[in-house]
């Protein structure tokens, strides 16, 4: 007798109805990046999954990525999208693994207080050994391999108002000066603990002054005002109380977004410069890029 036949025979005997085996449906985030292969859940259903996003600069890289996709997910429905970047060193799994991103956007998800998103954490540097900044190649990464990739791939909502980039530590000012210097990509940027100048550092150690104030979180904000103001483009910043000196930048630059007329909301709470605040503040940092609201919100 064929295996199927096996099948069918084992469900009658059990009294239930039976069932082909090909009816089992496949993964749909399986049949979307069929390359990628799952290395997480979170506890209501959300996933975790690993793969190369190509790099254009460097095209043999074999860096993963991490793409995740939200509970009850379906490749019919259209979702936001957060970018998230890692700090230095380290890689995407610090955001998946070390911050439990799942855990919380699960919770976050099926609480009502965050509509389902999609997230995706690129690598930056070609070991996790690198210390630069996400300036330059990097940069580019994001904007021009990273970004369409998800739109090509994913069920991605393509629109600025549905995109927000995110990143922690080098991974802050990273998000900032990306979301800054692409102003009509990301309606939403947040610096979890960053810092907003140009620092010399990656691709900026050598740079000229005009290099640098082309990256400088700080110079940008002040010279596209408008333009912010007018696209409504919203921050989030974050500290602990007990990391001081990047305190000081947030507050400052939390100042100078006041004192702008730009959008923004800060967190500041007990903690330091460690993955134990950067939980702390996740729940309140995915409600405010994707805040779920009774007209469907974005």
């Amino acid at each position: 007798m064929t295996r199927a036949g096996l099948l069918l025979m084992a469900a009658a005997v059990a009294g239930a109805a039976p069932v082909p085996a090909s009816s089992v449906p496949p993964n749909p985030a399986q049949t979307l990046l069929p390359s990628f292969v799952e290395i997480g859940q979170g506890p209501a259903g959300g996933t975790i999954w690993q793969g190369v996003i190509r790099n254009s600069a460097y095209p043999r890289s074999s860096r993963l990525s991490l793409v995740y996709f939200p509970p009850s997910f379906s490749a019919q429905r259209r979702y936001p999208t957060l970018y998230v970047l890692h700090g230095f060193r380290g890689s995407p799994y610090s955001i998946a693994n070390g911050l439990r991103f799942a855990t919380f956007a699960d919770d976050a998800i099926v609480a009502g207080q965050v509509r389902p998103f999609l997230a995706v954490m690129p690598p930056a540097g070609l070991t996790s050994r690198f210390s630069g900044e996400w300036t330059g190649v990097w940069e580019r990464y994001v904007v021009e391999d990273v970004v369409p990739w998800s739109d090509r791939n994913l069920p991605a909502l393509r629109l600025r108002a549905a995109r927000a980039i995110a990143g922690l530590s080098a991974g802050g000012y990273g998000a900032a000066d990306i979301g800054l210097r692409h102003a009509a990509l990301f309606g939403t940027i947040e610096s979890w603990s960053g810092y907003f100048s140009a620092p010399h550092d990656g691709s900026l150690r050598h740079a000229s002054a005009k290099q640098r104030a082309a990256n400088d979180p700080t110079m940008l904000a002040k010279g596209e005002a408008a333009l912010l103001r007018r696209l409504r483009t919203r921050f989030f910043l974050s500290c602990g109380f007990r990391d001081p000196v990047t305190l000081l930048r947030s507050i400052q630059f939390a100042r100078v977004l006041a004192a702008l007329g730009v959008r923004h909301r800060t967190f500041f709470a007990p903690g330091r410069h460690d993955g134990r605040f950067w939980e702390s503040q996740l729940p309140a940092a995915l409600h405010y890029a994707f805040p779920e609201t009774r007209t469907g919100g974005l």
